[in-house]
């Protein structure tokens, strides 16, 4: 099944484009690098250390333009989740949210799904790991499922959010969909779900994005 939502598709392109243009200059505090699917990117601030601590930037408007992520956002959500929770793989059918995830306790598995029925990479999914030590945050894109493993003892998660939260609009697929094959580094362990991600549909019986 699938739905319009207001996607803008040209995203995709400007990211990649704007990528180029930024990446060879010098003393840029974020290293921006998209993955195989285009609208994902792995962003890798600059970490100021010494003695008393760290400092680093995790957002800054004007750069997250320049490398095409010209989103405002405008809610800040924070989780703690305990090892072997799972959490996903969630999405908004209406207000579409696009999602800038960072970890500051712990360590995750983290992973976004392109639900995207005309792109290329449709039914695709990309993941890396977010931890409070590498400092990594993943941009997911408006017209993305996304979900997390939480693979230390605890972790907390922040993430920023394009959009305000719509229960109603809410969506849910199942995180062991067999076309999408996620490999979520589980190495044997059964993942501890909620109630709703227990429900989630398989991709060919879920609402998605024209």
């Amino acid at each position: 099944m699938s739905i319009e939502a207001d996607i803008d598709s040209s995203i995709v392109y400007k990211t990649m484009i704007n990528f180029e243009q930024i990446k060879g200059k010098q003393g840029v505090p974020m290293r921006f690098t998209p993955t195989t699917i285009p609208a994902v990117i792995v962003i890798e601030p600059k970490v100021s250390a010494d003695e008393r601590g760290f400092f680093l930037e995790s957002y800054q408007k004007q750069r997250f333009s320049e490398a095409g992520i010209p989103f405002d956002f405008v809610q800040d959500n924070h989780s703690k989740s305990e090892q072997g929770v799972l959490r996903g793989l969630h999405y908004q059918i209406q207000q579409p949210q696009g999602k800038l995830v960072r970890v500051i306790a712990g360590e995750i598995f983290d992973v976004a799904v392109d639900i995207r029925k005309n792109s290329p990479t449709f039914g695709k999914w990309v993941g890396d790991f977010l931890s409070a030590e590498n400092r990594k945050m993943l941009w997911v894109s408006p017209g993305f499922a996304h979900g997390f493993y939480v693979t230390s003892p605890t972790a907390e998660v922040l993430y920023k959010a394009t959009g305000y939260y719509a229960p109603q609009w809410e969506r849910t697929i199942a995180w062991n969909d067999p076309v999408i094959n996620i490999d979520w580094h589980l190495n044997g362990v059964t993942p501890i779900l909620s109630s709703k991600d227990k429900a989630g549909k398989f991709l060919d019986e879920a609402e998605v994005f024209e």
